[in-house]
């Protein structure tokens, strides 16, 4: 009699563990896209201090959380960069298409241009070349506008 008690518990309870197990699989896989693999590189025509880039290091959860604080996903370096003196930063990304962005600029409003092409940057997704820009005050790679 105890076990015909106790059997019912415990097929309900593998049961119930099986199915908790094929939700919290299907939930995970779902949730969590492939990451790919980001690569940005800034540069400059001329030797300038502190240039001020800002690049996207974490996939936002979506643009709400994004929206509502930027500086989350987007750190911030000030960077001594020239000819010869690239700055290169690698991360992981689910959504590229979307967040991948790097943005360079002068350190200051009354910091003269730089000597054309002036910062240069270029974005490459798993290897591919992506984005390319140029700007005597500043670069913005990105696949999306903004």
């Amino acid at each position: 009699m105890v076990f015909y008690k106790t059997l019912p518990v415990v097929a309900v309870s593998v049961a119930g563990m099986f199915a908790a197990s094929a939700v919290i699989a299907g939930g995970t896989a779902a949730a969590q896209p492939p990451l790919r693999h980001i690569q940005y590189t800034v540069g400059a025509s001329q030797d300038i201090a502190n240039a001020e880039i800002y690049w996207r290091q974490i996939d936002p959860p979506d643009w709400g959380a994004y929206s509502h604080n930027p500086y989350e996903f987007t750190p911030n370096a000030e960077v001594n960069l020239g000819p010869n003196q690239a700055w290169v930063y690698e991360t992981w990304l689910a959504d590229p298409d979307q967040w991948a962005m790097v943005v360079v600029g002068l350190p200051a409003q009354s910091t003269p241009p730089l000597a054309e092409p002036g910062f240069v940057c270029e974005l490459k997704v798993d290897g591919a070349v992506v984005a390319t820009d140029a700007g005597t005050k500043g670069a913005l790679c990105s696949v999306r506008p903004w």
